[in-house]
């Protein structure tokens, strides 16, 4: 069924974008902590909060995954838009800045949403594109990083939300716009027909041979998957890779204002630079994930995987003393957001390449699940030293777990087809 005629699968990635860019206001978070502190949180609530979104969905994208088949990604992704559109509503409705309200439903709720969501263009991107997994995984991704300098820009500098309608009314407008706007994304998320191949796929002698991957192949899900030891290679090193790039989001706006202000700028211009540095590390976070999914289409995942870690281990080493500069602060936020997004699109494809690529909608999740340790354990352990004025112990810890992830990486090899 090479070239068969059915949807143009550039609508897809369309749709994967403006779902994906809904998703990742996550990353926006950041921008909200100002205001929280003010009304009395501390560093480290703010940090719960982020925190329990980045389990609530990790944990709900494993669930997700072993029911695509079942409920098909259309309904998912639309399920998981209204889902975290409906958490930003109560929370403005009746959260306020009430601690338990946003933790509930803008960090539990709408991290569900996000979960249910989440693996939809992954796993129909894959199926769409099979010539370019890893450009496809990026692309599909790369609305995450984007669409956080969207909603951080809305909410503050540009669109002026939060200053002129306050948190409320913000998190209100925000869910409806979630709620639109991932529904009409969500109905490009359709599987190809069956034995589809895109033209210009086939080879020599073969013309399916990049839609078939052939009896070589691996094929491992289930519980076979949890007896790899790649599978906890990877996980470890995920950990690692994602919780340094996630404390460094959450954390990025107070440890600017702290660094910057020490070095004699105002509060209201070092509070500035630290809003633009989390906008510029929130498109270099979606430019990685495009980026470094085309070079593991010409490497593979694990070569990737090992520059990329081994960047970002570089970068938070020098991140202290960075900081004190406006300019080398914009440069080292753009490195760590790019070798961040590098995770998210290259631990889908190394997840294909390990263990094949047949049940990449239920394997990854599982792999996805370090996302979620990551985040429970990086932001709220940076949160509690920014608490106790130690922001460089946070983010020379998180460079020494990443060269540990280069090693774990290192020794993966791909597992032997029985």
């Amino acid at each position: 069924m090479v070239g068969q005629k059915v949807m143009n699968r550039w609508l897809v990635v369309f749709g994967a974008v403006l779902v994906q860019m809904c998703l990742g206001a996550i990353y926006a978070w950041s921008v909200f902590t100002p205001e929280l502190i003010t009304a009395g949180w501390t560093t480290t609530q703010t940090m719960a909060a982020f925190s329990a979104g980045l389990v609530g969905y990790a944990v709900v994208m494993v669930l997700s995954g072993f029911q695509l088949e079942r409920f098909g990604p259309r309904f998912l992704a639309i399920l998981g838009g209204l889902v975290l559109g409906t958490g930003y509503v109560i929370a403005g409705l009746f959260g306020g800045t009430n601690f338990w309200m946003i933790f509930l439903f803008i960090g539990v709720m709408g991290g569900s949403g996000i979960g249910i969501a989440y693996v939809v263009p992954i796993s129909v991107g894959m199926k769409w594109f099979p010539d370019k997994k890893g450009m496809i995984t990026g692309l599909a991704v790369a609305g995450f990083g984007f669409g956080a300098t969207i909603w951080v820009k809305l909410a503050g500098s540009v669109g002026k939300l939060i200053q002129t309608f306050g948190l409320s009314t913000t998190f209100i407008i925000f869910g409806i716009a979630f709620a639109v706007l991932v529904t009409l994304g969500g109905l490009t998320m359709v599987d190809p027909p069956e034995g589809w191949c895109p033209e210009g796929c086939e080879l020599e002698e073969d013309e399916s041979a990049c839609c078939d991957p052939g009896p070589e192949n691996i094929d491992i899900s289930g519980k076979a998957l949890l007896l790899k030891p790649q599978y906890y290679l990877m996980f470890v090193t995920f950990i690692f890779g994602a919780g340094a790039g996630l404390m460094t989001i959450g954390l990025i706006k107070p440890f600017g204002i702290q660094t910057l202000s020490g070095v004699g700028m105002t509060a209201v211009n070092a509070s500035a630079v630290a809003g633009t540095a989390l906008a510029v590390l929130s498109v270099a976070n979606g430019l990685g994930r495009i980026i470094w999914g085309i070079i593991s289409d010409k490497t593979g995942a694990k070569p990737a995987i090992l520059v990329m870690i081994s960047v970002q281990a570089a970068m938070l080493f020098l991140f202290n003393f960075m900081a004190s500069s406006e300019v080398l602060f914009y440069i080292a936020a753009a490195f760590i957001g790019f070798n961040f997004g590098g995770n998210l699109a290259l631990f889908p494809t190394l997840t294909a390449e390990m263990f094949g690529e047949a049940n990449v909608g239920k394997n990854y999740p599982m792999v996805f699940l370090a996302y979620g340790i990551g985040g429970i354990l990086c932001p709220i352990a940076g949160g509690k030293l920014g608490d106790m004025g130690l922001f460089p112990v946070a983010f020379t810890s998180s460079a020494v777990l990443c060269i540990v992830g280069f090693v774990l990486i290192w020794l993966i090899k791909k597992p032997k087809v029985q």
